[in-house]
């Protein structure tokens, strides 16, 4: 059976499966599924924000039962649901409708695997190993990310769209025999309601790394989303003179928010939480700015600033989501992790989406103008995150105080 760190090893391997089919639809949209459905950029983000609107649904309630059963059992059956989900894609997408509906239920099965994946770890650990083990597993997210992308799009250019789900399907059997090799072990059982409404919304400090990650998602599914289709439109404005390959970009802005995440954390560890959140926070908005005046640049340009986005826009995650579980009320942790992950992944949904309609608004994914309001966008949806945290310090002044554990 797994315990210690043997146990956070395997759950970041487990997450890392569980991540290869996450982009795949982003990764391939721009090349395969628009042109093949005849879809608009609006319609392209609806599609792909489906898998966080499915997720969003379903993590309220996932999530909370973690308080009441062993979250062992729902990460089990929320990877099963992912997987056969993935898999079935190209049999039953058809259009719009079909593969909405598909990746909505992939989403789904990905919100009985996610937080209750945190909370299967966080219930087997000591209190001293929580937030450098929360950071390395939603840290890991990002290497799955990295490999989703690059396995998506070398598979589907090669053996056709299809290919790429039946490739990236199998691969959350890894976090399938992690869970299985987990030491049972039950939470404390407890009555009153299965949502404490007075325990989540009434601890403020919780609240506003809730509302942080918040901004956070919008931010990084609206990058994710669209970082293909955005270098598709650099390489053909440049007639094909770009230092860098779409999959390359796509790999490397992926592989650095891991090492962004695990450094973001040790920030707030040492320097306080809310002020290594807000700092990084608004240089994210303004690198996004940057990107946005500089769509006509030479693209070596491009390739610096986005690599440094790279840095920026994932550098906050691990921080947000320790500080969440650090400060949400012991009993209600589960809860509170289930209001994080729904606010965050809907607005992961609205992120890819809103871009895509900010995309046709302002002339489509020819129009250098349009990509200046895509990426404005979500300059100004991140800097919400630091008047979030202001807020919540606001009623908790010590939250932002540097202390040796990093638990604010």
């Amino acid at each position: 059976m797994l315990r210690g760190r043997a146990l956070v090893v395997a759950m970041c391997v487990g997450q890392v499966g569980n991540l290869v089919p996450h982009m795949v639809v982003q990764a391939i949209m721009a090349q395969h599924l628009m042109p093949l459905w005849g879809l608009s950029a609006g319609q392209a983000g609806l599609m792909a924000g489906s898998y966080a609107f499915g997720y969003m649904i379903a993590v309220p309630i996932l999530a909370t039962l973690t308080d009441r059963i062993d979250a062992r059992r729902i990460l089990i059956g929320g990877t099963v649901l992912s997987m056969v989900a993935t898999l079935a894609f190209p049999v039953v997408a058809r259009d719009l409708f079909t593969a909405s509906i598909m990746w909505a239920l992939a989403g789904l099965g990905f919100a009985g695997a996610y937080m209750p994946g945190l909370k299967a770890l966080t219930d087997r650990l000591d209190p001293g190993d929580m937030s450098r083990s929360v950071t390395l597993y939603t840290s890991s997210f990002s290497l799955g990310v990295a490999l989703s992308f690059l396995i998506a799009q070398l598979v589907a250019d090669r053996f056709g769209w299809q290919a790429a789900f039946y490739v990236t399907g199998v691969a959350p059997v890894a976090m399938l025999v992690a869970a299985v090799a987990m030491v049972p072990v039950p939470p404390t059982p407890r009555v009153g309601p299965l949502f404490d409404f007075k325990a989540v919304f009434g601890n403020r400090p919780a609240l506003g790394y809730v509302l942080g990650y918040g901004a956070h998602c919008f931010e990084l599914y609206g990058m994710r989303t669209w970082l293909v289709a955005f270098w598709t439109y650099v390489t053909a404005v440049n007639a094909g003179a770009v230092p860098v390959s779409a999959i390359t970009i796509s790999v490397l802005v992926s592989l650095l928010s891991m090492p962004a995440s695990i450094l973001g954390n040790e920030a707030a560890i040492r320097f306080g939480r809310h002020r290594a959140i807000s700092l990084v926070q608004t240089a994210s908005g303004l690198t996004g700015i940057g990107i946005g005046l500089a769509v006509g640049a030479p693209p070596w340009v491009l390739v610096v600033l986005l690599l440094v986005y790279a840095i920026t826009v994932p550098a906050d995650s691990g921080a947000l989501t320790s500080g969440m579980a650090n400060a949400a009320t012991p009993h209600a942790k589960g809860a509170t992790m289930a209001l994080h992950s729904t606010v965050g992944f809907g607005l992961s949904a609205i992120g890819g989406w809103a871009f895509g309609m900010t995309l046709d608004a302002a002339g489509g994914p020819q129009s250098g103008q349009a990509w200046f309001a895509g990426f404005a966008l979500l300059s100004v949806a991140i800097l919400m995150g630091p008047l979030a945290l202001w807020w919540a310090g606001r009623a908790a002044a010590p939250a932002a105080a540097p202390v040796p554990d990093g638990k604010v």
